[in-house]
């Protein structure tokens, strides 16, 4: 039976209207479907090493409260430099000096898993130093001329091309990587589409910032360039929808839609040097007004520490996309000195177990989840979790799994199993070929396990 005074407190915090009445017709709201492309399953078996046992606490976190929106840096001139500013740390993104070196050394050893991760990352087409970049000046998501695969395919190459020099030292690869994000700031000048587009800012923004990232001081890499794009065309569309919606309700975009945002806006604040834009992603998934931050997108929370996803009622590879962006951007806050992912009584860790443990085929408890949709926040409701995509694999869970169950040493049972299925984790390409297969950039059993 779930918690009905946080489900109220969370109700009161959205604002609905009475017009938030009994079922209605249920509708996909303010944006596209993902496609749950077919999964190529990893290889069962000892992929993950198991930590002490230690129960975690299932005390409910705190009640939300309101919260302006974080007034953002005013400033979209690229501000990297070449020595990092006090109270930033390069690399700082999804990976550390210290996780890249144990990657290399575990992969010169052979050791497992980390071989069997590196095997995935040498075997996927987008991280072969022949692939060749396809930019343009404007990039389409949602509605005529869509072209917006050219660039998720792009910054997976440049991402995967980036880790293969970075861990084994192989300078084609680094060649490749710099060249394919130095093809995109000399060439892309818009974004556009529909509402897609900020779908398009947040996820394809916080994976080309991370590529950058590994590549920041490689040699004929256009830094400040770089950061002039991922400021001037990736970041006013991210600090828009965050602040503004696209016009609507406060609850009518799903927790993705904040979620890959708020990444975007994090990961060019580490990559720019500025502690505005990182502060502001940190802020807003403390206390957010969208449901990107961590009390809307964990609304309830039920017995046995487990806490219900926003987008559970929806269909699970949204909300298996959603638990792979909040992963990435706890991960990026982590390395900056922000503890998110313990945030709130590890409330991202029971939304966690709760998703893994419904997609392993288990039961979970769901409370009633009512939300306001369109400029008027017409009231719409889903009454039982969806089973729409339910089991598939995403590799989202190499990085949760190494954080709960083996740094912070918490029973994380459910986390675990779905780990252990996926590993070894691959990347984009390697989970279809559509945009949900790009969503994450993957890779974790090479790079997360500790």
């Amino acid at each position: 039976m779930s918690s009905q005074k946080d489900g109220k407190a969370i109700n009161r915090r959205r604002l609905l209207t009475a017009a938030v009445l009994g079922a209605g017709t249920l509708s996909v709201v303010g944006g596209s479907a993902a496609a749950l492309a077919g999964m190529r399953d990893g290889r069962p078996g000892a992929f993950l090493r198991r930590p002490p046992t230690t129960s975690a606490p299932a005390t409910p976190g705190p009640s939300p409260s309101p919260s302006p929106f974080p007034s953002p840096s005013s400033s979209l001139t690229p501000t990297v430099s070449a020595t990092r500013r006090a109270g930033i740390n390069h690399p700082g993104a999804l990976h550390t000096k210290a996780d890249f070196d144990r990657m290399a050394a575990k992969v010169k050893a052979g050791a497992q898993p980390w071989k069997a991760g590196w095997d995935r990352l040498v075997a996927n087409p987008h991280a072969q130093s022949g692939y060749q970049p396809r930019p343009v000046a404007t990039v389409v998501r949602g509605g005529t001329g869509q072209n917006y695969a050219l660039l998720f395919k792009d910054a997976a190459a440049a991402y995967q091309n980036a880790l293969r020099w970075k861990i084994a030292g192989s300078q084609e690869h680094g060649d490749k990587a710099r060249d394919i994000l130095n093809a995109w700031s000399a060439t892309l000048k818009a974004l556009a589409g529909n509402a897609d587009r900020f779908l398009l800012a947040g996820l394809q923004g916080w994976q080309l910032a991370n590529a950058g990232e590994i590549m920041r001081g490689y040699p004929g890499f256009a830094q400040e360039r770089f950061a002039a794009m991922l400021t001037g065309v990736f970041y006013p569309i991210n600090n828009q929808f965050l602040a503004k919606h696209n016009g609507a309700c406060i609850t009518n975009y799903w927790a993705n839609w904040d979620l890959c945002t708020v990444a975007s806006v994090l990961a060019i604040g580490i990559f720019c040097d500025d502690q505005k834009k990182i502060d502001q992603a940190v802020t807003y998934v403390k206390t957010g007004a969208g449901n990107g931050s961590i009390m809307h997108a964990v609304p309830f929370l039920h017995p046995g520490g487990l806490g219900q996803w926003q987008e559970s009622g929806r269909d699970q590879g949204h909300t298996l996309m959603g638990i792979g962006q909040l992963g990435a951007i706890c991960q990026m806050a982590w390395n900056q000195g922000h503890d998110l992912f313990g945030y709130a009584d590890n409330r991202f860790m029971k939304t966690a177990e709760y998703v893994a443990r419904y997609n392993l085929g288990q039961q979970v408890p769901f409370t009633t989840y009512r939300w306001g949709t369109g400029q008027n926040c017409a009231g719409r409701e889903q009454t039982v979790v969806s089973e729409a995509g339910r089991g598939i694999n995403t590799p989202v869970w190499a990085l949760l799994y190494n954080h709960y169950g083996v740094r912070q040493g918490l029973r994380v049972p459910s986390i675990e199993a779905y780990a252990r299925r996926v590993g070894p984790e691959g990347g984009g390409g390697d989970y279809g070929p559509n945009s949900g297969g790009y969503d994450a950039l993957g890779f974790g059993t090479l790079a997360y396990t500790r």
